[in-house]
């Protein structure tokens, strides 16, 4: 990767927070609630019929093995930072992406948590503005984090809307 590619999803000055590595978890268990039942119906398929059928349980397995390569990778490139002005995301490994949202901008901060999000100690925050194309969202906080990040957001949102 070059250093000029590399700049614009690394900001001068600017130190990116991780997220939670129970993200991991929540997404590994999450992929394999989806994929080990038709793994299963495949291995019987493959068994009862044979031959050819094997292909099935074959790809699934390739792709579970190749989810459990990319999952982490794809977690440890999730991060944020809370600039003067704005808060900025940034994900992605091969297409990466950075989200700047101007606090002045925002006009809701959600926080979120499924039963397995709570069970593993995560929540996600998310940026709501009037355009939905700035709307960002940061997985895999730690509940207290998540709570100090929306009312900090909360709080400079409110600073800049009312011109302070």
């Amino acid at each position: 990767m070059t250093e000029q590619s590399s700049g614009v999803f690394d900001p001068p000055g600017i130190a990116f927070a991780p997220v939670s590595r129970s993200l991991i978890t929540v997404r590994l268990i999450s992929m394999a609630l989806w994929l080990v039942l038709p793994f299963v119906a495949a291995v019987v398929l493959g068994v009862l019929v044979g031959g050819w059928a094997w292909l099935a349980p074959g790809a699934l397995a390739a792709l579970i093995l190749w989810l459990l390569w990319l999952i982490p990778r794809q977690v440890r490139a999730i991060g944020y930072a809370e600039a003067e002005d704005d808060l900025l995301v940034r994900k992605g490994i091969l297409f990466r992406s950075l989200t700047v949202v101007p606090y002045g901008r925002m006009q809701f901060v959600d926080v979120n948590a499924g039963p397995l999000d709570r069970a593993l100690g995560v929540a996600t925050v998310q940026l709501h503005t009037a355009a939905a194309q700035t709307d960002a969202t940061i997985p895999g906080l730690p509940p207290a984090e998540a709570t100090r990040l929306r009312d900090r957001l909360t709080a400079r949102g409110e600073a800049r809307l009312a011109g302070l």
